[in-house]
């Protein structure tokens, strides 16, 4: 019985879709309704890049027999944080080296709306260095055989040069940006191995290692860029990166009720704590964190990649908790990218599925690489495509670029995801904005250019899409 009131309204919306149809292949005919929408379409096949189609586009009283797209903005799901990228220390390096004319043009570019902005809104970073900084360092780097439990020699410096630097012209451009923060690996002396790759945090550091969480948090702050979340590690069950560090789901519970989480009480912290973070194969890790009472009470959610697993095991996740949060948080785009297959990936995959299936946000890996696909550590990915391609002021707009301002430039943070039914080869997915927006991101999987109406309130709107390309509609 639940399942019958919860599809009702599109039901109803579709039965008043067929009775207005026009016999098939007939153009739409109708009455304009002053509903007039915008749109934007990626064709690779056409050459079309992420381009505003000109002309009206205006709903009518009537619809025609191609497929129909029902939008329901009474049946709604999630909030939406917001769309971007991984801001890598080796993206900041090669942003920070660009001229201030240079950076300040892309910088507005990639986090504003106006113009061409493609208004990136989330972003994550690491904690200490990820396997695209270029070196590997922590905030409490120490000689060998020496330790400091009470973060006496904790410091924010090595972000100085490049990092903070790029994180606050952002939000001089876009100050309601939210950040995530992602440790790679605790400081070495923390750790089993006393090295940067594998290895796992030993118990005796718990304490210290929270208080590390907590000093971060706090520095950042004091630089005036406000950490909204942290995961706890980043692939905790790959010990294979430079850096990196294992750490099971059972000691994940540990370290934040035992330190993690009173630690943040005590110190008034607000930064949400997110579990996991890592591929959606094995649900069975946040399951088992989730479930435990005494860790749970101290976690906003779960974060998940996509390099294993089907993007739908996010609801099985949100289904066994649904007051806890959902999160996506990184996948990459391999080196040199082809935008036709990655678009069609990543937006069935990513824009469409992680959101359809409870994510707040959707990152993309890197926001930026060199040509040779640098910085990264020794050991780190050496084809990981950066959003944009950045050689001193020459800038290279890649896959993800396209993918995201599909997404980020429309569905602003404080948006709501609503009901969308999916015609066959056409997965889509629809929001409300804060303002009241509808906006409708749709891709054709089929081999063939499909023909379909939006149907919004008993309203039709007939378009197109070339095989392979991307929509976004908004009214």
């Amino acid at each position: 019985m639940k399942l019958l009131v919860r599809i009702s309204p599109l039901f109803v919306l579709f039965l008043m879709a067929g009775c207005n149809r026009a016999p098939e292949n007939e153009p739409a005919t109708g009455e304009g309704t002053g509903i007039v929408a915008e749109s934007w379409i990626t064709s690779p096949d056409q050459g079309v890049l992420f381009r505003r189609l000109e002309g009206k586009q205006e709903f009518l009283t009537t619809s025609n027999a191609d497929p129909a797209i029902v939008v329901d903005t009474t049946e709604r799901f999630q909030d939406i944080d917001g769309f971007g990228n991984c801001l890598t220390g080796g993206s900041a390096i090669l942003l920070n080296d660009m001229s201030q004319a240079g950076r300040t043009s892309l910088l507005r570019e990639l986090f504003d709306t106006v113009d061409n902005g493609i208004g990136i809104s989330y972003l994550r970073v690491s904690i200490g260095a990820s396997d695209l900084s270029d070196r590997v360092f922590s905030y409490d780097d120490l000689p060998p055989g020496e330790t400091d439990p009470q973060m006496e020699q904790f410091s924010i410096d090595p972000e100085r040069a490049d990092l903070i630097p790029v994180l606050k012209e952002i939000l001089e451009i876009y100050p309601e940006l939210r950040i995530m923060g992602s440790p790679w690996s605790a400081p070495l002396w923390m750790k089993t191995n006393n090295a940067s790759v594998g290895g796992s945090l030993k118990p005796e550091w718990y304490d210290a290692y929270a208080k590390y969480f907590v000093r971060y948090i706090q520095a950042m702050q004091d630089e005036g860029i406000k950490i909204d979340a942290i995961t706890v590690q980043n692939e905790p069950l790959y010990g294979g990166n430079n850096p990196s560090m294992l750490m099971t789901a059972e000691e994940q519970a540990e370290f934040i009720k035992q330190s993690l989480g009173p630690a943040f009480a005590e110190a008034g912290i607000t930064t949400r704590i997110v579990v996991y973070d890592h591929n959606a194969d094995r649900t069975d890790y946040p399951l088992a964190l989730l479930a435990d009472d005494e860790a749970g009470k101290y976690v906003d959610g779960s974060a998940f990649h996509l390099y294993g697993g089907s993007i739908d095991a996010l609801t099985a996740v949100h289904n066994a908790y649904p007051e806890k949060n959902i999160y996506f948080t990184e996948q990459w785009v391999g080196g040199p990218g082809n935008l036709a297959e990655d678009l069609k990936w990543h937006i069935e995959n990513l824009i469409v599925g992680a959101t359809r299936n409870w994510s707040r946000n959707v990152l993309e890996w890197n926001l930026a690489s060199d040509p040779s696909y640098d910085p990264h550590t020794d050991g780190g990915c050496d084809r990981c495509l950066g959003t944009v391609t950045i050689s001193g002021d020459i800038v290279k707009r890649n896959p993800a670029y396209y993918i995201l301002a599909h997404a980020a430039r429309f569905v602003r943070p404080g948006s709501v995801r609503v009901a969308s039914n999916i015609p066959g080869n056409l997965p889509n997915v629809a929001f409300q904005t804060a303002e009241g927006r509808k906006v409708l991101i749709v891709l054709n999987t089929a081999r063939t250019k499909k023909t379909f109406n939006i149907i919004f309130r008993g309203n039709s709107l007939p378009l197109s899409l070339e095989s392979g390309a991307a929509g976004t509609w908004v009214w």
